[in-house]
């Protein structure tokens, strides 16, 4: 791997201490994303949450704030992300209300019909295979359980032209640049129903959200 391919890869699997930087950065620059996304979901303070690619941490511990009651689970491919996650929730994890394991999207190490909602924070453009893994992620939901993805930048949003000359650097390793109609397909092929995606245009944000049939 060249060295512009291994720096560009921090982003997508963080290693090492620039990997650990590279993670407080993104729990500091995403917080108000995930606000900002989280507030178009109804979560009840007992639900079993899943959070895909949890990077640093900041999620997990948002979501289980919004849920007292509940548990939150966490997976990152990276080990570097997981270390760093467990260690940003150490008291949550001690309690039994937080569980951080390193696993792909492609293979989720739970049960069919196991969590009330999906969350994925500037993480699905990296995922393997889009469509699989989105059905991947539909085996994990209860039926009526919600999945949510959400970005701070999209094809066809206000940092499009910045945000391609990224997408074109990480094509190599796999980057998938969506824009708002395919993120509705993407979701409504792979088997979910009231698929909605909400634009926060000046910022150039994304969510979107669709719910696992009854």
């Amino acid at each position: 791997m060249s060295l512009s391919s291994a720096y560009l890869n921090q982003f997508r699997q963080p290693r090492g201490w620039f990997g650990r930087f590279n993670l407080w950065m993104m729990n500091r620059r995403h917080s108000n994303l995930t606000d900002w996304g989280l507030s178009h979901v109804t979560i009840a303070g007992d639900a079993t949450i899943l959070d895909i690619g949890c990077g640093g941490g900041r999620t997990i511990q948002k979501l289980a704030a919004l849920a007292p009651k509940g548990t939150v689970f966490g997976v990152d491919f990276s080990e570097t992300s997981v270390a760093m996650s467990q260690q940003f929730n150490r008291t949550l994890v001690e309690r039994g209300r937080v569980v951080v394991q390193q696993a792909s999207v492609s293979r989720l190490p739970f049960d069919d019909q196991m969590f009330d909602l999906v969350t994925a924070i500037e993480t699905h453009f990296y995922w393997p295979d889009l469509p699989k893994d989105v059905s991947e992620v539909r085996r994990v939901l209860q039926p009526g359980g919600t999945l949510v993805l959400i970005a701070e930048a999209y094809k066809g949003g206000k940092h499009a032209k910045a945000i391609q000359m990224f997408a074109d650097a990480m094509a190599p390793l796999g980057y998938a640049h969506l824009d708002v109609d395919e993120h509705r397909e993407l979701l409504a092929q792979n088997g979910f129903a009231n698929v909605e995606v909400v634009e926060e245009y000046n910022r150039g944000w994304i969510c979107a959200m669709g719910r696992n049939p009854s």
